[in-house]
């Protein structure tokens, strides 16, 4: 057919045309599959912005949704002619004069790439294409995604039939419009109204050219040019738009000057309306599947998923009732301790003086003020100090009321917060999580960002260690003050830690005694034998990740962990000695209910079948030992309504009762709860209110209760797991009862431990 043309340049230049229309007819029909969906005609005439993806419960109740809340779509007429010009001046500046492609900008960026100025050539139309239709996206591509040159070429091509599609079935305003309501502005700000308010408390027709030039200078990098982040950067990029403006005829020179002169002028005081209900659990989700949702290239916010997660409805609700009812009390005592006097204290007990204006500094407007005022501190402080309307978390509601921001940091500073985790280790699924005490007023995550200090929890890993290399419950050490010579990065160093009572009784005990009533100087006697290199080997075989310093005292808590590490790690002896990948979602499926994925327990044997049982038997110490730690679960009858029931666990409490911990062990689930204020200059200034058998146990107590309170919950009474392999070292030696200088104890002998009777002793439990 070509033969026919002599002339070889026109011929050759025919075959070209022939094969590019062949290609683009390929991309359209999406030959044979290679090139991936292209949106038709009809998708164009009615374009989804995105579909929500739901989140379930185990038991098939709705969670949460995440769809792209934050955008609020405006017509034409409520555009800023600034926003438009500055769009135009600085994207597509031929916008009125092409079809949906600009040839003649293509081209021009084909030879400035070549000679060195590398710039893009994308119309606004073909950055609606991919805005609105997700053109690149994996799902869109085909098989010709691994062939890299040519997935270059048919995703420009791509693009540009969508393009033309788009330029047929709509007016350039129409086009300027959806632009601007698809397009986002980072800080969850999806279009353009919601990125006015968000940023300038403006609605869109009022911006600027200033501020418009400032929005559209972000769509280049809107993490690199955030106003809120990077002022200066986002100052400069609006200059360079501002320029674009005055050198296309939008801006006159006098203009011009007046505008890049201008300040940032941010005003962030407008208030969001939340439309989907936010949550830890919510958030804890997202995080989850972030890596398979990235490797598979889906969108939580626009694809439709439906993800089926392993939390239990019910105990999750239990839960929830057990921190709102604790929590409401230990608040009312830690006002009680601190009445009249500020919480924040030193390790000495000393107020910290400059601590308020501190916590300003920490706040995202601090710079923006001190760019504002020069740095000058009076003036700062004025606008701290204004009083105005806000809400604000109570236990008894949202309340309004009249704060300026000093008091609002007063006030929450002194807030504690909680975070709860409950997993099922047969399993490995995560039946509850709790990150805080109310997620709108609190976003950080303290079961799985917070990192605090484990105290007393952290101790079972150095009796695993002694136990797992050759000691057995029954071996004796005494209760007497220890001190290590150490070195810490090449200085020397000698640690001698107190027991939480301040006294040693030099009396013989057994690792289990020890363990269970959590005694200091035994636990730093087995680390000093086993070393503490080793200790921290065996806390990360079981499932800590946190880097853990190698020091004494690792054994005692010293080193920051996360609730979530702790219930995994803990998992591990309940698990038969296999560590556990925890499970919080087991199922995807499309909007169709397709399943796209399924998540199956993952777990590692780390240490022996023996080793987990004699640990668990360990644990059991804190109630049945003399003086164990655990004891004040006996408050909860409901927990002993059947002789039979076994409860382990470890409290722990960190230096100058900061943090409070409790790990609670039943026959089926393990809990970890810690309880504490965010910022650590606060906390409680005694044993009697701040140790963890007096904040995060009670929660444990309470949560259990309900739970066996409820035939239907699924979890009953009952002794932990007989010896699952033969049980080679000696752990039946029941520790003596002692006599207290008080005519009201008496001198008794526990019931043998294996027994499966506990009787509660009348000492008190410590740390």
């Amino acid at each position: 057919m070509f033969k026919r043309v002599r002339n070889p340049i026109l011929r050759y230049l025919l075959i070209f045309i022939y094969f590019v229309i062949i290609f683009f007819c390929s991309i359209e029909l999406n030959l044979f599959g290679i090139f991936g969906y292209s949106p038709s005609l009809q998708d164009i005439k009615d374009p989804t912005l995105s579909l929500s993806s739901e989140v379930y419960t185990a038991d098939g109740k709705l969670l949460a949704k995440f769809y792209k809340e934050n955008r609020s779509p405006i017509e034409y007429k409520d555009l800023s002619p600034n926003l438009i010009h500055a769009l135009v001046a600085t994207e597509d500046v031929r916008f009125y004069k092409h079809g949906g492609v600009d040839y003649y900008g293509f081209f021009t960026s084909l030879i400035s790439t070549a000679t060195g100025d590398r710039r893009g050539a994308s119309t606004i139309t073909q950055q609606l294409a991919k805005n609105l239709f997700k053109t690149r996206k994996r799902k869109a591509q085909g098989f010709i995604r691994h062939i890299p040159l040519v997935r270059t070429v048919a995703f420009k091509f791509k693009e540009w039939l969508t393009a033309f599609k788009i330029e047929h079935l709509y007016n350039k305003q129409q086009i300027l419009t959806m632009y601007f309501n698809t397009v986002t502005f980072g800080n969850n700000s999806f279009g353009i109204k919601t990125a006015t308010l968000k940023y300038f408390n403006k609605n869109p027709q009022q911006v600027n050219a200033a501020e418009a030039a400032l929005l559209i200078g972000m769509l280049k990098a809107t993490s690199t040019y955030n106003p809120i982040r990077y002022p200066g950067k986002a100052v400069e990029r609006r200059n360079v738009v501002l320029g674009q403006m005055e050198k296309y005829g939008y801006l006159k020179k006098a203009e011009y000057d007046v505008n890049i002169k201008q300040p940032i002028g941010l005003d962030l005081s407008h208030i969001e309306e939340v439309g989907q209900s936010d949550s830890y659990l919510r958030r804890a989700v997202e995080k989850w599947l972030d890596k398979w949702l990235k490797e598979n290239d889906y969108d939580l916010y626009e694809d439709g998923l439906k993800i089926y997660t392993t939390i239990d409805s019910k105990l999750q609700g239990f839960a929830e009732e057990a921190v709102a009812e604790k929590m409401k009390m230990l608040q009312r005592r830690f006002y009680n301790v601190w009445r009249g006097k500020n919480p924040w204290r030193d390790s000495k007990g000393n107020e910290i003086p400059d601590f308020l204006w501190k916590a300003k500094q920490k706040l995202p407007i601090y710079s923006l003020l001190k760019k504002k005022y020069n740095g000058d501190t009076v003036e700062i402080n004025k606008y701290f100090d204004k009083p105005k309307q806000m809400k604000v978390f109570t236990w008894k509601g949202e309340r309004d009321t009249t704060f300026s921001t000093t008091d609002s940091i007063i006030y929450y500073t002194k807030l504690l917060n909680t975070g709860m985790m409950t997993i099922e280790p047969s399993t490995g699924k995560i039946k509850v999580w709790i990150g805080g005490i109310d997620n709108k007023y609190f976003k950080y995550d303290h079961v799985n960002q917070a990192k605090r200090q484990a105290g007393s929890t952290f101790k079972p890993f150095a009796y695993l260690t002694a136990i797992d290399n050759g000691h057995s419950p029954c071996d004796k050490f005494t209760d007497k003050p220890v001190s290590i010579s150490y070195d810490d990065n090449g200085k020397p160093e000698v640690w001698e830690p107190k027991n939480a009572d301040f006294h040693f009784s030099y009396r013989e005990m057994s690792l289990r005694w020890a363990m269970g009533k959590s005694v200091n100087s035994i636990t730093a006697q087995i680390t000093q034998e086993v070393g503490w290199d080793k200790v921290v080997e065996y806390a990360h075989k079981c499932g800590i990740e946190s880097p853990l310093k190698a020091v004494p005292s690792v054994s005692l808590g010293s080193n920051d962990v996360s609730v979530y590490e702790m219930v995994r790690a803990y998992s591990t002896f309940l698990n038969k000695g296999e560590r556990i990948d925890p499970l919080l979602v087991t199922k995807i499926t499309d909007h169709n209910d397709n399943v796209i994925k399924e998540f199956g327990l993952k777990s590692t044997r780390v240490i022996s079948e023996e080793t987990a049982w004699l640990m668990l038997y360990m644990f059991r110490g804190g109630m049945e030992e003399p003086g164990g730690t655990s004891q004040a679960l006996w408050e909860y009858p409901i927990l002993w309504k059947k002789a039979s029931n076994q409860i382990g666990g470890k409290t722990g409490t960190s230096s100058d009762y900061v943090d409070g911990w409790y790990m609670g062990i039943t026959k089926d689930l393990i809990t970890g709860i810690w309880v504490g204020a965010d910022d650590r200059s606060v906390h409680f200034n005694s044993s009697e209110t701040g140790e963890g058998s007096h904040t995060a146990l009670p929660i444990f107590g309470s949560f259990m209760e309900k739970v066996y309170s409820d035939p239907t919950s699924g979890y009953t009474y009952g002794p932990f797991p007989k010896p699952w392999s033969k049980i080679t070292k000696t752990y039946m030696c029941p520790s003596p009862r002692i006599r207290v200088d008080t005519s009201s104890v008496s001198d008794s002998t526990s019931a043998p431990a294996d027994s499966g009777i506990i009787a509660p002793p009348d000492t008190t439990a410590q740390q």
